[in-house]
């Protein structure tokens, strides 16, 4: 199945043929290399694909292999659980993964839908345009230049992963969220790719969200300006217990950890740094589900040690959006940008009808999830270090993290 996810045209940079750079002998040596990455590629690999139509990891591999990220071409993909154990499975949970070195591991429960053969069918479209396809990293030639792994499997399986792309080469890696399951493996993670001069992205889209930096331009030109971070999903109260039990990390390392990752990123939060926690218990609720105890919703303001404040509210039962609101010296609102906006609201309406069995919210950030891949493209081939304006780092990984960590049993304390 070929579905073309872009929903705008690319302004794509005139090349010369052949490879041939003409007049580069009379330019400097920084014209030149900007003149060498417009040219360029950087080879990706995408590890843990996922299932077609549902999987993280298939979406961004359609985005490159669709030719939406110009800087980035998609040649190799490793799926274990498609290409191993999961071959001939007819109907698998949407919500599992293979656990890493072990392919012939069996989904817990089972759901209806071809499974393995759309993972087939996708293979099939793909290998003969020139992307391979790998059961293992094995398999994967060595790189020739820059690559990049793009990896998007079992957050637990992250650690090893991570080593194991490194070691085979890759300069630069883009991690899923929220990178591993706990601080220490990311501190970990975050110490050895430092150790072998390998720059590790993350993939909060957030970070490079449009309705984000419209919020804060707004705050820069708002004298005393505070902004709250919210974000809404769509459960309903009766999908609670299966909610607290599928996102057993809790709300604040899921549903919530891309807000967090804004903190960290822009208001400086840091769980050494935030001195006072303030839950706004009336807008909160936390239950015990399942024996899961976690948050249906909660509102809470962090201040740090020098001052800083931001507002996180998010609401599991409470629509499907995010929204950015400034509010000036006086508590009164006076900007609300929205994810997504009217505009892409119809955009993604027309998309869901056309293209019923893709998640949904792939359509709502399909636009940050490209030029996240092509900022960090661009940044490979590049062959230089550092991380590209707004992306995330592991190192805000880390601190995201670590303030979930932190927040989650003093507010948990408060409510029950």
């Amino acid at each position: 199945m070929r579905i073309n996810v872009a929903t705008a045209s690319l302004v794509m940079v005139a090349m010369p043929s052949m490879g041939f750079l003409p007049t580069v002998r009379h330019q400097g040596a920084r014209a030149q290399r900007r003149n060498l990455r417009m040219a360029a590629k950087c080879d990706v690999m995408v590890v843990g694909c996922g299932l077609p139509s549902r999987g993280m990891g298939w979406f961004h591999s359609l985005q490159m292999l669709n030719g939406e990220c110009p800087s980035a071409e998609l040649n190799h993909i490793v799926e274990p659980w498609f290409l191993g154990g999961g071959k001939e499975v007819t109907g698998m949970a949407s919500n599992w993964r293979v656990p890493y070195n072990n392919t012939n591991a069996r989904p817990p429960t089972f759901a209806q839908g071809p499974a393995g053969e759309e993972f087939a069918a996708f293979k099939e479209e793909w290998e003969p345009k020139g992307c391979a396809f790998h059961a293992s990293l094995e398999t994967v030639p060595p790189p020739t230049g820059p690559r990049m792994a793009l990896i998007a499997g079992r957050t637990a399986d992250n650690p090893k992963l991570l080593r194991d792309v490194i070691e085979a080469g890759c300069t630069k890696v883009m991690l899923e969220k929220p990178g591993a399951t706990t601080v220490a493996d990311l501190v970990d993670m975050s110490a050895y790719a430092k150790e072998k001069g390998v720059d590790v992205y993350m993939g909060y889209n957030k970070n490079i969200a449009s309705y984000i930096t419209k919020a804060r331009e707004v705050e820069a030109k708002t004298e005393g300006a505070k902004t709250k971070l919210v974000t809404l999903n769509a459960y309903e109260r009766d999908e609670l217990e299966e909610c607290f039990t599928r996102n057993s990390e809790g709300l604040l390392k899921n549903m919530a950890i891309h807000e967090l990752a804004l903190a960290a990123t822009f208001y400086g939060m840091r769980a050494s740094n935030v001195e006072t926690v303030e839950v706004n218990k009336e807008n909160s609720e936390c239950l015990t589900l399942g024996g899961f105890t976690d948050f249906v919703k909660v509102e809470f303001t962090m201040t740090t040690t020098e001052g800083t404040s931001v507002t996180i509210f998010a609401d599991r039962c409470g629509g499907a959006e995010a929204m950015a609101i400034v509010s000036d010296s006086t508590g009164k609102e006076v900007f609300t940008s929205t994810l997504p906006d009217e505009a892409l609201k119809a955009e993604v309406e027309k998309k869901m009808d056309d293209f019923p069995d893709v998640m949904p919210y792939f359509w709502q950030q399909e636009s940050d999830y490209r030029s996240l891949k092509e900022r960090c493209a661009v940044m490979a081939v590049s062959n230089e270090r550092g991380a590209p304006e707004g992306v995330a780092t592991i190192e805000i990984a880390i601190a995201a993290l670590e303030l979930a960590e932190y927040l989650t049993p003093i507010m948990q304390k408060e409510l029950m």
